[in-house]
C-alpha cells in the first residue's frame, strides 16, 4: 500500500471532494493517527479506532448523544429480571449489514451475530478468538466479562438472552462500549471459506450510519453514506479520514478548508483558533486522566514508599502550565471530578522533593536509574508526552534519580508496556468509555487486569481495592456503589501505583459552516449528525 507525504495527502483529500457529484457532500476528518486495525474488540488505544468504529458499527445498546445515557440501537429493547441476573434484549428487525466486493449478505442481522461477536472473545478455543496472531482482548478480560457472564442464549432470530453469574451494575454501560460492536457472523464464515480471516480486521463492515471503502495505510480512510442504515441518514455522502499524526499541520489544513474537524489541537494553538473566524472552538471537561505507571512487580518499585516519594518528586501543577498551557487541572484520583463518586477528601501527594530525597534514602534507594516511557502520539489526556517525561526527568534528577526517556510505535509502545518485567515507568492515560467509575478502575487497576491480556500497566494486584470494586459492581444502589468507590480511591492514593498527572479539558476545533457535530463526554467523534452550510 502506498504511503502519503503531507502534500500529497492533502491533495488526495481535496480530490475526493472535488471528484464527487455537484449535490454530494463530503466532509474531511484530519484524524490524528493510524488505525491499528478496524475490528473493534483487541484494540484500547483509541487512535482513529473511536471515530471510524462509530462510523461502521453498531452495539446492542448506545449512549445518547452528548451524554452517558443509555438508549436502543440494534436492540429495540431490553428487560431485567428481578435479581439482575437475566437481560433479555429484543433485537431490531430489518437491519442490514455493508457488502463490499468480497461479501453480499443473504440475511438481516439476528441473534447469531450478538453471539458470535461476544463467544469469540469468552472463548480461548473458538475459532474466531486468535485469527491474527497475539491478539489479546483487553476489554473483556479487564472487565472480567468471561467470568461475568455465565451463557448467552438464542430464544429466537431476535431474541437473545444473557444470564450472569451475579448481579452487575454497569452491564447496560459495558456492552454499549465500542469492543463489543456487533460483527457479522455470515462475513465471517464467508471469510473463513475464502481463506481471508484477516479480512474481518482490514476490510470490516457492520450496520453502522457509513460504508467501509479504502484504508491507504497512514494516509487516509475513505467511507460512503450507508444507504440502507437503520437509524436517521447522515447528512453527509462521504467521509474521509485524512491522518494527520502532527496537531500543527491538522491545523494548517483546517485553517486551509482541507478538512472539516481535526482533534487534540496543541494547547499553545488554542488562542489562535479562538481568533480565526472562519474556525470555531467546542470545549466541554475531558472525562480522562493521564498517569505515570510504575511497574509495581519490579523492586524498587515494589515499595509503596519508593513510589509515593517519586511522587512528591513532580511538579505537577508546573507540567499543567508547560505541558497543558493550563487546559488541565492537577489529577489526584484516578478517576475525574466530573464522575460521580469522585472522593474529593483525598489529599495528592504534596510537592517536596527534599522530603522525596529522605524518603527514598529511607527506604534504602540510592543511585537510582531508571526508564520513562514517553508516548509517541497526542492524545486528549496528555497533549506531549515527550515534554512531559522531560520535566519527570528534570524533577527526578534532583532527588538522585537518573532517568533515560525511551518511546516506541504507538502500537508497539501499548504492547511493550504489557510486557511483564517491563522496565521503568509508563506514561498513558484513559478515557472513560461509559461513565461509570468502574470502566476506569477495574479496567486500569484491578488484580484482573494485571492478568496477561489486561490493562493494568502498573501490574498492581490489591486484594482489598479489588475486593471493593467487585461489591460496587454487585450492588445497583448508587449510595452503596458511590461510599465503595470513595474507599477505594484512598486505597489508591496510598499505595501509589501511579502518579496521578492531569485531567484535561476536551477541545474540538472546527470549520465554521459544520453543523451537528455533539461532543461526548466519551471523548467519541461520531459523525452521523454533521452537516455543512454553504
Amino acid at each position: 500500500m502506498s504511503i502519503f507525504s503531507p502534500r500529497m495527502l492533502a491533495a488526495s483529500a481535496l480530490a475526493v471532494m472535488a471528484a464527487a457529484p455537484l449535490h454530494a457532500k463530503t466532509f474531511v476528518y484530519c484524524s490524528e493517527g493510524s488505525p491499528e486495525g478496524f475490528d473493534p474488540a483487541p484494540y484500547t488505544a483509541g487512535t482513529t479506532f473511536d471515530a471510524s468504529g462509530h462510523a461502521v458499527y453498531n452495539r446492542l445498546v448506545q449512549f445518547k448523544p452528548g451524554t452517558t445515557e443509555i438508549e436502543p440501537a440494534l436492540a429495540e429493547s431490553w428487560e431485567v429480571s428481578e435479581d439482575g441476573l437475566e437481560y433479555t434484549f429484543k433485537l431490531r428487525q430489518g437491519v442490514k449489514f455493508h457488502a463490499n466486493d468480497k461479501f453480499t449478505p443473504s440475511r438481516d442481522f439476528n441473534a447469531d451475530d450478538v453471539i458470535f461477536t461476544f463467544e469469540r472473545q469468552a472463548n480461548a478455543d473458538h475459532p474466531w478468538n486468535q485469527y491474527l496472531a497475539g491478539i489479546t482482548y483487553e476489554y473483556y478480560s479487564s472487565m472480567e466479562m468471561d467470568k461475568l457472564i455465565k451463557s448467552i442464549e438464542k430464544i429466537d432470530d431476535n431474541t437473545v438472552k444473557f444470564t450472569l453469574n451475579q448481579p452487575e451494575a454497569p452491564f447496560l454501560a459495558n456492552v454499549a462500549m465500542p469492543f463489543v460492536s456487533i460483527l457479522s457472523k455470515e462475513y465471517a464464515d464467508t471469510l473463513e471459506a475464502a481463506g481471508t480471516r484477516e479480512d474481518l480486521n482490514n476490510a470490516p463492515i457492520g450496520t453502522g450510519p457509513f460504508r467501509f471503502v479504502a484504508y491507504q495505510k497512514d494516509a487516509v480512510i475513505r467511507y460512503q453514506k450507508n444507504a440502507d442504515y437503520w437509524g436517521e441518514a447522515p447528512k453527509i455522502d462521504d467521509l474521509v479520514f485524512a491522518i494527520t499524526p502532527d496537531a500543527s499541520v491538522r491545523l494548517q489544513k483546517l485553517k486551509a478548508g482541507e478538512c472539516h474537524l481535526m482533534p487534540y489541537p496543541a494547547p499553545a494553538d488554542l488562542d489562535d483558533i479562538r481568533a480565526d473566524p472562519n474556525l470555531k472552538l467546542d470545549e466541554q471537561p475531558g472525562l480522562n486522566v493521564g498517569y505515570l505507571a510504575y511497574n509495581t512487580t519490579v523492586a524498587p518499585f515494589d515499595n509503596p514508599q519508593v513510589r509515593k516519594a517519586l511522587n512528591m518528586a513532580m511538579d505537577k501543577q508546573a507540567m499543567i502550565e508547560a505541558v497543558y498551557q493550563g487546559s488541565a487541572e492537577v489529577a489526584k484520583n484516578p478517576i475525574p471530578p466530573t464522575m460521580w463518586s469522585y472522593n474529593d477528601a483525598v489529599e495528592d501527594d504534596a510537592y517536596d522533593p527534599e522530603a522525596a530525597k529522605k524518603m527514598l534514602e529511607d527506604a534504602g534507594v540510592t543511585d537510582l536509574s531508571m526508564e520513562v516511557w514517553a508516548m509517541p502520539v497526542q492524545r486528549p489526556y496528555m497533549p506531549n508526552a515527550r515534554r512531559a517525561a522531560e520535566m519527570i526527568q528534570a524533577d527526578f534528577d534532583k532527588v538522585g534519580v537518573k532517568v533515560k526517556i525511551v518511546s516506541y510505535e504507538w502500537g508497539e509502545y501499548l504492547k511493550k508496556s504489557m510486557e511483564e518485567g517491563r522496565e521503568g515507568a509508563v506514561i498513558l492515560g484513559w478515557t472513560g468509555d461509559n461513565g461509570d467509575p468502574d470502566n476506569f478502575l477495574s479496567v486500569l487497576l484491578s488484580c484482573a487486569s494485571a492478568a496477561p491480556g489486561g490493562a493494568n500497566r502498573a501490574f498492581w494486584c490489591n486484594e482489598e481495592f479489588s475486593d471493593l470494586l467487585a461489591r460496587a459492581k454487585a450492588t445497583s444502589d448508587p449510595a452503596e456503589r458511590t461510599s465503595l468507590y470513595e474507599q477505594a480511591q484512598v486505597i489508591f492514593k496510598d499505595q501509589a501505583p501511579w502518579a496521578t498527572l492531569a485531567h484535561s479539558t476536551q477541545y474540538v476545533p472546527m470549520a465554521r459552516n459544520v453543523t451537528g457535530f455533539v461532543q461526548s463526554p466519551l471523548g467519541d467523534y461520531t459523525f452521523e449528525s454533521v452537516d455543512l452550510t454553504e
